[in-house]
């Protein structure tokens, strides 16, 4: 099949792949974890990851033949280019959150060809809404299609940022935070991305990987949001980044706060 000239077809074939996924995990909800660290105590991974990261590789090897992917847990491929078709996964994001809440976790897949975004799609997976499309299609949960959320101010609405850097300080966030009305701390990058393409938050600012922002970038740009690194030069699709994701408004605010 020809994915671009088949773009709605794909988009139903991927939100099948996604409900088949978030019914795996409600099986997995009430039995015991298996749950080990990564890079530290906060930073986990589980048996529903990484069963979750198999089964989306599967499912796309199987729709598209020329497909390189990038998953959270390895078991893609070794990305080195943006070049052809490049699908970038993550099977549960927010493990902490899943672990010790049961809440508040998506998955994400996204899809680049030739470097431009094409298809997005974030499942806030306890709530059972999957966030999705792109450029070429509008953004659709079930039901219905997001509308461009209002271009506010950083004053004038709530900001998502990443704990450890508002702690550390970084990019000034504390005075960020002030100027803001307010900031909010979910864990997810997933459901952070939600709060912005639906006008719940200005803005959201983060330490990153690719599987991470994906997905939620191709949304946000669709619905006329800025996703930049923090100081407003464009994201490496293949590398960690400190992102931002934000109204156009809140972006130039922020810009004028760092520099």
């Amino acid at each position: 099949m020809n994915i671009i000239e088949n773009l709605w077809q794909t988009d139903h074939i991927i939100r099948g792949w996604l409900k088949e996924v978030r019914e795996d995990i409600l099986s997995e909800l009430h039995d015991p974890l298996a749950v080990a660290e990564k890079t530290s105590r906060k930073d986990l991974v589980t048996n529903v990851d990484k069963a979750n990261e198999k089964k989306i590789i599967k499912a796309i090897r199987s729709f598209d033949s020329q497909a390189k992917i990038l998953g959270e847990e390895g078991q893609g491929d070794q990305v080195t280019s943006m070049q052809g078709h490049v699908w970038i996964i993550d099977p549960l994001d927010g493990t902490l959150n899943f672990v010790k809440q049961r809440d508040n976790f998506a998955v994400m897949i996204a899809l680049y060809i030739d470097g431009k975004g094409i298809l997005g799609y974030i499942m806030d997976v306890m709530r059972n809404r999957i966030y999705g499309g792109g450029p070429s299609l509008g953004v659709f949960t079930q039901d219905n299609e997001l509308t461009k959320p209002t271009n506010l101010h950083l004053r004038d609405g709530l900001l998502g940022v990443s704990g450890p850097m508002l702690i550390h300080d970084k990019y000034h966030l504390q005075a960020i935070d002030e100027a803001s009305s307010g900031v909010r701390i979910i864990g997810s990058a997933g459901i952070e991305f939600i709060q912005v393409l639906k006008g719940k938050q200005n803005g959201y600012i983060s330490h990153l990987m690719p599987w991470d922002f994906a997905a939620g970038k191709i949304l946000a740009e669709t619905l006329n949001l800025s996703v930049t690194k923090v100081d407003g030069t464009p994201v490496d699709m293949l590398s960690s980044n400190d992102v931002l994701v934000s109204t156009k408004d809140t972006q130039k605010d922020i810009l004028n706060m760092i520099r």
